[in-house]
């Protein structure tokens, strides 16, 4: 009798775990293009080259600033429009730094669009711990990166330097690593970041044109970063971005990595 009691208490404190685990587990949003809301096993809110208004695959329902909810931190690729997007409108919404090329919140800086508390300088290679057990790294992407804003003093539309574009690692509070890949065509140290970091979870480019396509995603998965799952981003928000997730899982060919069917506005728990 004592047995099958103390075997009931087991099996109930066990499920109680797997439960409180189920509830404890990262939630990646995805709105379109590069721009994810990642909610960490804590409850931190990350937003990731957050162009959300403008996009044009952006589903209607999410298209509303104020509906994200709190935001803990922003991080941006590089300086295009279709990734810094609302970074700066939602920054100072939230009182809440944007993580960027160095040269990128520079230039935001010396314009005066921004004050300096917002937009600290980070490079490449460079390690913050803006939350307990999440770290966040900055990697090399091969792009370019330009913003155009509006002059202070004239008012008109104007090309800026901004900074080297880059990628994210970022590694979760249960250990999990995702790899925001920006904005990028092949290079030989995907390699590297591959075996040294070792993401689990790679957000890939895949349209071509202005970033990888789908031979080259698929190449730079299979062959050099190898991680457990891939995300197919970055395609057909434009003519130029022909590549399709179904072109990046047809070059994949058989394959241990999960590739994800996902459309603009799904969610995923890791």
């Amino acid at each position: 009798m004592l047995g099958r009691l103390l075997v009931s208490i087991v099996v109930a404190f066990f499920g109680f775990v797997s439960a409180a685990q189920a509830q404890n587990k990262a939630e990646l949003l995805w709105y379109s293009q590069a721009a994810f809301k990642l909610t960490t096993q804590t409850g931190k809110v990350i937003l990731m080259d957050p162009w959300i208004m403008g996009a044009p695959l952006t589903p209607p329902e999410l298209k509303n600033l104020d509906a994200i909810g709190k935001v803990d931190l922003i991080l941006v690729t590089h300086g295009h429009g279709d990734h810094i997007g609302d970074a700066l409108e939602l920054s100072k919404k939230h009182d809440v730094p944007i993580i960027a090329p160095a040269g990128l919140n520079q230039t935001l800086l010396t314009l005066g669009l921004m004050p300096s508390k917002l937009v600290p300088r980070m490079n490449k290679g460079g390690i913050i711990e803006p939350f307990p057990g999440v770290k966040i790294t900055m990697v090399r992407a091969e792009h370019s990166s330009e913003m155009v804003l509006k002059d202070p003093a004239t008012g008109k539309d104007t090309t800026y330097f901004a900074g080297e574009p880059v990628g994210f690692i970022i590694e979760l509070e249960n250990g999990f690593k995702i790899y925001h890949m920006g904005d990028t065509g092949l290079f030989g140290d995907m390699k590297f970041i591959g075996e040294y970091y070792k993401p689990d979870l790679i957000l890939v480019p895949i349209g071509g044109h202005f970033v990888l396509n789908p031979k080259d995603a698929a190449y730079a998965t299979k062959e050099l970063i190898k991680p457990k799952m891939a995300w197919p981003m970055h395609y057909a928000s434009n003519p130029m971005l022909r590549g399709t997730p179904a072109q990046y899982k047809e070059a994949m060919g058989q394959t241990s990595v999960e590739i994800l069917d996902v459309k603009p506005g799904d969610k995923r728990q890791f």
